[in-house]
């Protein structure tokens, strides 16, 4: 089923490719893929532009996969029920959100907002459990750098957190 909003990347040949590779490049999950590697990477990824003020998604939605900033500025913004919004962080060119929805659905825990007019590749769920499936040691490779992630994050995590129980 072709999707309207989320165009394939692979489906598109042009000078668009290289600014891709090198942003993918740049996100630690990917950067020690070969390019090779990077050219199954790219298959399956899809990009998309958003508006100003047009969310990425929302606090609750469902995670469905991590997000990479060709360029433009999100803000990760934390909303209560009284519909205030406190801003987490705000990020650029080259960063990415999102990764942990690779592990698991679990609803996400803000929400992702464009700043400006935005250029973003998504890299879902289901098609990096399928490249688990069909090709195993590419998904192992980046499983393995999403873990190192996640574990230098819970690393720092746990650093700040014993600053703050010493004030």
């Amino acid at each position: 089923m072709k999707n309207p909003i989320w165009e394939v990347v692979g489906s598109r040949k042009n000078k668009t490719t290289d600014d891709i590779f090198k942003a993918l490049k740049n996100v630690p999950i990917f950067s020690e893929l070969n390019p090779r590697e990077l050219n199954e990477i790219e298959k399956i990824i899809h990009r998309r532009e958003y508006k100003k003020g047009e969310p990425i998604f929302r606090m609750g939605d469902p995670g469905l996969g991590m997000y990479i900033i060709i360029n433009g500025s999100v803000s990760i913004v934390e909303e209560d029920d009284a519909e205030n919004a406190t801003t987490l962080a705000v990020l650029k060119d080259g960063a990415f959100f999102g990764d942990l929805a690779l592990l698991d659905e679990a609803p996400r825990s803000a929400s992702a907002i464009a700043d400006d007019h935005c250029d973003i590749l998504g890299f879902f769920r289901p098609d990096f459990l399928d490249l688990l499936y069909r090709k195993s040691k590419l998904g192992n490779k980046i499983l393995f750098s999403l873990s190192k992630i996640i574990g230098e994050r819970l690393r720092r995590t746990n650093e700040q957190m014993a600053v703050l129980k010493k004030k």
